[in-house]
């Protein structure tokens, strides 16, 4: 058993269900054109939705910093890893979003496990969309307290579930923008459904922050939602932000509790001290650049009139997500390797990132891509969907009927 015997032909399995994932390798800036694998490609599945991963000024306040500060920050933020540019940078995201406080966690992962963990446990209640990232399922699973998942955007199946809590906190976790999807959650039916029924509401908004909002303040300024009515808020850096990290914002009492009791923020090291303050660069842009979220839904408006114009069949979404619905896990590989053969490099999302049936082609779009290259991509699928056999025209039309059955 010390070779763990069985791990090959579980392997096998997967690459035969054309489930297994392989790597690629990056020999350039993020940005939409890029080197992967050796070869020169026009990318649509980064998460740099405002493309500041490569901005001058971000890159030259990174730079700066690392002069003054090193490249690591050398312990956690309780021992003697909390810089002065750490502290900046909650000070700014909790401006930002409206919030009393934030605090900065290493990762998203890390962020949503140490909220939920230090928020709820044994006697409480945690009820989350079955959509929800990963992240927020494995800790509502790990946290101790009663763990239920109401149905996608549903509020009477969330509704059922509140009226069935029993004593103890109630927490209500939803992702508010869904990563596979591109949709929104309703967050001012779950926010009245929550002071409804005394429950408290959490977002996980990494995909929303810097795409919406006026100000690019995220889903609370999309619905207008107050600290009141939205006390836990998640976002990500790693995204619009184009640095890296996280943070939770809210309350006085409930930052302190995250510093005093959540372990994946005890226990870790901080961040670099420059990503803090690249970050802050990162945050006047998005309060600034209007014109990177014009250009954001330009596109999208564009890709989605173009998309639906050559036969593929759209999520119904309005963000830089957006999914192209496939059903067959091996016809989403075919399709992605054939726009990858003309230089263009979408992922094929499958199982269990997504429910069986559901593969998909995750197209995502950055400020930093032109018209131009939306053409050439568009002139890319058609000549893929031109290319397809009756047979999988057949398949991508019952995946479509099947997902509209499912809504």
């Amino acid at each position: 058993m010390a070779d763990f015997d069985g791990l090959n032909e579980s392997l096998t399995a997967r690459k035969s269900q054309h489930l297994y994932r392989t790597r690629r390798v990056l020999s350039s800036a993020q940005k939409p054109e890029q080197e992967v694998n050796g070869r020169q490609v026009l990318s649509f599945c980064s998460n740099d939705y405002l493309g500041l991963a490569n901005d001058p000024e971000v890159k030259s306040a990174f730079i700066s910093a690392t002069e003054e500060f090193g490249v690591g920050s050398g312990a956690s933020h309780l021992v003697n890893g909390h810089s002065e540019l750490h502290h900046q940078l909650e000070v700014a995201l909790a401006e930002f979003t409206g919030r009393d406080r934030a605090v900065l966690f290493s990762t998203g992962y890390m962020a949503n496990l140490g909220a939920i963990a230090a928020l709820v446990g044994k006697g409480d209640t945690i009820l989350q969309d079955r959509w929800n990232h990963a992240s927020l399922i494995d800790a509502g699973l790990s946290c101790g307290a009663r763990f239920k998942r109401y149905q996608h955007n549903d509020m009477s199946s969330l509704e059922q579930r509140l009226c069935g809590a029993k004593g103890g906190r109630t927490l209500i976790v939803t992702d508010g923008v869904f990563s596979m999807d591109g949709d929104l959650a309703p967050l001012d039916q779950v926010a009245n459904l929550a002071d409804q029924y005394n429950a408290c509401l959490m977002v996980d908004d990494a995909h929303g922050l810097g795409v919406l909002g006026t100000a690019g303040a995220g889903c609370a300024e999309h619905f207008q939602l107050n600290q009141q009515q939205l006390p836990v808020l998640m976002g990500t850096l790693g995204k619009a932000f184009g640095t890296f990290g996280a943070f939770i914002a809210g309350s006085e009492s409930m930052v302190e509790t995250m510093i005093q009791q959540a372990r994946t923020y005890i226990y870790t090291t901080a961040l670099p001290p420059a990503v803090a303050a690249a970050t802050l660069v990162s945050i006047e842009r998005i309060k600034q650049d209007q014109w990177r979220r014009d250009q954001l839904l330009r596109l999208t408006e564009r890709f989605r009139e173009g998309a639906s114009r050559i036969g593929f069949t759209l999520m119904p979404s309005h963000t830089p997500i957006q999914p192209i619905l496939v059903g067959s896990e091996r016809l989403a590989l075919d399709l992605s390797q054939a726009l990858e053969d003309r230089g263009l490099l979408i992922t094929a999302i499958r199982p269990p990132t997504v429910p069986k049936g559901t593969a998909r082609l995750r197209v995502t779009f950055s400020a930093a891509h032109s018209e131009l290259q939306l053409e050439r991509l568009l002139n890319g699928l058609s000549d893929v969907y031109q290319a397809l056999s009756d047979r999988d025209r057949d398949s991508l039309a019952r995946a479509a009927d099947c997902f509209s059955d499912h809504l």
